[in-house]
């Protein structure tokens, strides 16, 4: 028997679904304040149909994205439950709505520091040098790199850096297959 689209869920439910174990789920509760299932007698957990798509968000950043749990709470301050919420089930006009609404709202934009993520909705990519093979290189500072007359700017080499890593990380899986 299936449940309908507004039923709260259990645990074990929401932790099949996301194909994650529900320990995860439980550390989660921890670190996003926002994730708050009903708790009955004996402390077992109801999900809510909204907090389950919340998941999903959550889960689509961390692991599908590779953004850190830092990032992904910085995206939850910045632009609400809702927002990560679209992300996951690909509603790009309820983000764009949310992303013009909180444009809105900033009178004057932030200026981001060292210890912020590069682009706001991007993960941070530290520069550590091991897979260019530019020696030692300091978490704050990149290295200048030019191919033919124009020049690789910080953010798309960042994103090159990931872009390799994920490759890199994709060929060892394969290699474990073979």
């Amino acid at each position: 028997m299936d449940k309908s689209p507004d039923a709260f869920r259990t645990i074990s439910e929401v932790a099949d679904d996301l194909d994650l174990p529900q320990h995860v789920l439980r550390f989660w509760e921890t670190r996003f304040q926002q994730i708050r299932p009903m708790k009955r007698g004996g402390g077992r957990r109801y999900y809510r149909p909204e907090d389950v798509d919340l998941l999903k968000g959550i889960r689509h950043l961390l692991y599908d994205h590779g953004y850190t749990i830092k990032g992904v709470q910085k995206l939850l301050k910045t632009n609400g439950n809702k927002f990560v919420s679209a992300i996951a089930s690909g509603d790009v006009a309820t983000m764009e709505a949310i992303m013009a609404a909180n444009s809105e709202r900033q009178a004057e934009p932030k200026i981001a520091t060292a210890e912020d993520d590069q682009i706001v909705g991007r993960p941070r990519v530290k520069a550590s040098g091991r897979f260019f093979g530019f020696g030692s290189v300091g978490d704050d500072e990149m290295p200048d790199v030019s191919i033919g007359k124009s020049s690789v700017g910080k953010e798309d080499r960042a994103l090159l850096q990931e872009a390799l890593f994920d490759l890199l990380e994709c060929k060892r899986l394969l290699d474990q297959v073979r």
